[in-house]
């Protein structure tokens, strides 16, 4: 498998739009109920070039099949050393390491960046992203019961957290 992680591409972006409608339409891994555009997608893609935050991609025999990103945690002065990180993967690229490939790549460039710590803000009934993110070091730091509401049912969100400088 030749798997390459490479920085996000205008010419990606419908394959990114399709990923991402995917989650949003079929599970709880974003909170988002309506599908975006491509105008949108394209102008969240403008926005995170121009904030200098990484879209990366992971590609496999030309095809884009997976995209991680990370933007400031929240948008105040003090949160500056700190990212929430974002992995989204097409449905039939799960199992096959790509995850841990764009989660590695996002983190050795946090740490190339200067930044503190990755925050993954994640649905509590995701285990499977749960225990995937404490095989990379990040550790359980907050629950928040029904703060979210999606497919007729309250979701409860759990804060996982990295510190960068730790080795």
């Amino acid at each position: 498998m030749d798997l390459i992680i490479r920085s996000a591409a205008p010419k990606d972006l419908p394959s990114l739009l399709d990923i991402i409608n995917h989650a949003i339409l079929n599970t709880t891994a974003i909170y988002d109920y309506e599908p975006r555009t491509l105008e949108q997608q394209k102008a969240w893609f403008e926005q995170m070039f121009y904030d200098g935050m990484p879209v990366i991609v992971a590609e496999l025999e030309g095809e884009v099949i997976g995209y991680g990103s990370y933007n400031i945690f929240r948008p105040k002065i003090g949160y500056k050393f700190s990212v929430e990180h974002s992995i989204y993967l097409d449905e039939k690229s799960r199992g096959m390491g790509v995850g841990g490939k764009l989660l590695g790549s996002l983190i050795q460039r946090a740490k190339e960046s200067g930044l503190h710590t990755m925050i993954g803000c994640i649905d509590a009934s995701n285990r499977a992203s749960i225990e995937f993110h404490k095989k990379y070091g990040f550790v359980e730091k907050g629950y928040l019961k029904e703060v979210a509401y999606k497919f007729d049912q309250w979701l409860d969100l759990i804060y996982m957290q990295l510190l960068l400088e730790e080795d």
